[in-house]
């Protein structure tokens, strides 16, 4: 954007520049051949009394001491001619190859044609009448090179030239510093934003320079950013009392089914264990809320092997549920990522039972660890009836239960936890339906910086 509207500053600018550097080349132009024409009539006044005299006396030699002394000294050739047009005294020059002498013995000046490009004008030729009481008796013609003219008129327009580019230049910075000076405001608004998406909810915008509407957008930023800020941590203040204030309860509750476990009679047992298990997954749900409302985050990454954490949980799990199949596949040696541990155990665990919970008792789990270019991956995969494929992208939302999972326990909160923490670490979760039916999940994290 910052070269669109440098450009959109710069273009006319040159613009300006051409129309007057070509408006100035014309104007020196015209200039020096002005200059060199008046240089040519001075000289013709001081020739034209002795070329009268020569051509009233018919005597040449009156003048053409004064024509040999002006081309020894100037390198000018000139030639008088009297009124039949012949010629009377020539000093270099032939008087027969130039017709301007006809408009000089025709009473008029023939003067040198002014030409704007430098290299059509070869010859200055000046014509002078020469006049004896108002009749025209002869004419007196000089003709010099115009290379001395041409010089001059090259080194302008390359000095021009060179001024136009230094210009061009400094207007090109100035289209710069201009197009930086009214997108600073628009820079930071967007580095501002990018941080807070990042969850940097306190990030705030100094004021700067820039135009004052943009400076206007700066502080309504702000002031927007002050009040998402002030929401969100409000929202998050609710859930964290909620779910502490409801804790207390819940515990007390649990302790009075324990307490009931004991007094109830055999067949009751059943009941107390659902009653059990409700109290559990509310538990679990608070739990839950309250990891949401301190923004999924479990500490500082660092650097962890992946297989070795991976293949802890997984053991750990094989002595809970003996009787469900794991199967773990995992490269040799580490497998760095940079991640919490934490965060990736229960990652990790939230999905494993995702996994158990919808796949058959009699199907196997498989897990398995891989590396890849800047990622490590734990995939996780089941043989249950899977979810619709339009439905994928809905898995990670809070939340959200499939229709026909509904009559399953849970909470709908599992794999959005998962994927906020993971995200908080730099890396993912995502999800396909891989050919054979049921479930893949896949947990990226980045990798380590040991890592090939």
């Amino acid at each position: 954007m910052r070269g669109r509207l440098a450009a959109i500053v710069y273009v006319p600018l040159v613009l300006v520049i051409v129309v007057l550097g070509a408006v100035s080349a014309g104007s020196i132009t015209r200039a020096h051949q002005q200059e060199v024409l008046l240089e040519r009539l001075r000289d013709v006044t001081y020739l034209v009394l002795p070329a009268r005299q020569a051509v009233l006396a018919d005597d040449p030699s009156l003048v053409a001491g004064d024509l040999q002394r002006y081309r020894e000294v100037y390198g000018i050739g000139a030639a008088v001619v009297d009124q039949a047009g012949s010629t009377l005294v020539a000093e270099g020059l032939d008087v027969e190859d130039y017709d301007e002498r006809h408009a000089a013995l025709a009473g008029r000046r023939a003067e040198m044609r002014e030409a704007f490009w430098p290299w059509d004008a070869q010859r200055i030729v000046v014509a002078e009448p020469l006049f004896d009481g108002g009749d025209v008796v002869g004419a007196l013609v000089t003709s010099s090179d115009a290379a001395g003219v041409q010089r001059a008129i090259w080194t302008s327009w390359a000095l021009l030239g060179t001024g136009g580019v230094v210009i061009a230049l400094l207007a090109l910075v100035l289209a710069d510093r201009t197009a930086g000076w009214l997108l600073r405001p628009v820079r930071a608004v967007d580095q501002a934003m990018e941080k807070m998406g990042g969850g940097r909810l306190d990030e705030r915008i100094p004021p700067s320079t820039g135009p004052p509407e943009l400076r206007q957008v700066v502080s309504r930023f702000n002031e927007m950013a002050e009040q998402v800020e002030h929401l969100m941590r409000r929202q998050q203040e609710f859930v964290a009392n909620a779910s502490h204030e409801l804790r207390n309860p819940l515990n007390a509750l649990m302790l009075r089914i324990e307490s009931l476990a004991l007094t109830v009679p055999p067949e009751e047992a059943e009941e107390v264990a659902h009653v059990r298990a409700e109290a559990e997954r509310m538990a679990q749900i608070l739990d839950a809320l309250l990891l949401l409302a301190d923004g999924g985050t479990m500490g500082a990454a660092q650097p962890v092997d992946v297989a070795e954490v991976v293949a802890r949980r997984v053991e750990g799990r094989r002595l809970l549920d003996p009787d469900r199949e794991i199967r773990l596949t995992v490269p040799g040696g580490e497998v760095l990522g940079h991640v919490t541990p934490t965060a990736l155990e229960s990652a990790f665990d939230t999905v494993v039972d995702n996994a158990l919970k919808f796949a058959p008792a009699s199907e196997p789990v498989d897990v398995a660890v891989v590396r890849d270019a800047g990622i490590v991956e734990v995939v996780v995969r089941d043989r249950g009836p899977g979810v619709p494929a339009d439905q994928l992208e809905r898995l990670t939302e809070r939340f959200w239960r499939s229709p026909g999972h509904s009559s399953v326990r849970g909470s709908g909160l599992g794999l959005a936890i998962a994927s906020e923490l993971l995200s908080a670490a730099g890396g993912g979760l995502r999800a396909d339906l891989p050919d054979g039916g049921g479930l893949r999940v896949f947990l990226g994290v980045p990798a380590g910086q040991d890592q090939p």
